[in-house]
């Protein structure tokens, strides 16, 4: 019989239960069609990239199975009248993978790091982190040939004319 991998996606404001209810329905369609279920995984409420039908996160499964088309297809028709489910997709494979799946490895990606975590990965290596022997370093200007960016309250702003300037200097009363 043919191998196959199915994914499908339930929506986000179905419980666990529910889903795992949903997951036993379509694996009892294969077992009545004449196929086996070979694995199932439930890998959880994950967010999604964009939204669909209005969700941003949904339930994933995984179920491997070795059935023939027909029982496939009787489940993606289910699938396709179910409100539950969002999408699915079903990949025809040569053989299936007996071990866990790429989702259910990554957790244990803190195993091989001794537990730490993300707070002892030293410095990065994009980072500037004071003079590298490979490049010069630059020169610093001295600070007292900098030219001055603001001007003396009296002198008069260097676009203004001479007349502006008496102007200033004379008080309001005798004008």
């Amino acid at each position: 019989m043919p191998l196959y991998e199915h994914i499908f996606l339930g929506r986000q404001d179905i419980s666990a239960q529910q889903f795992e209810a949903l997951v036993e329905s379509y694996q009892s369609i294969i077992k009545d069609n004449g196929g086996a279920i070979e694995k199932s995984e439930y890998w959880g409420i994950k967010n999604l990239a964009y939204k669909i039908k209005k969700n941003r996160k949904a339930h994933f499964a995984l179920i491997n199975i070795d059935a023939p088309h027909a029982a496939v297809s009787e489940m993606e028709r289910q699938m396709g009248i179910s409100t539950d489910v969002i999408r699915f997709l079903t990949l025809r494979l040569d053989e299936l993978d007996a071990g866990p799946s790429a989702m259910m490895k990554r957790g244990d990606r803190d195993d091989r790091r001794g537990g730490r975590g993300d707070r002892d990965r030293g410095p990065r290596g994009d980072r500037d982190r004071g003079p590298r022997p490979d490049r010069p370093r630059a020169e610093v200007a001295p600070a007292a040939a900098a030219e001055p960016t603001e001007q003396s309250a009296d002198a008069p702003a260097p676009e203004a004319t001479e007349a502006d300037a008496d102007k200033a200097d004379t008080p309001k009363d005798e004008e």
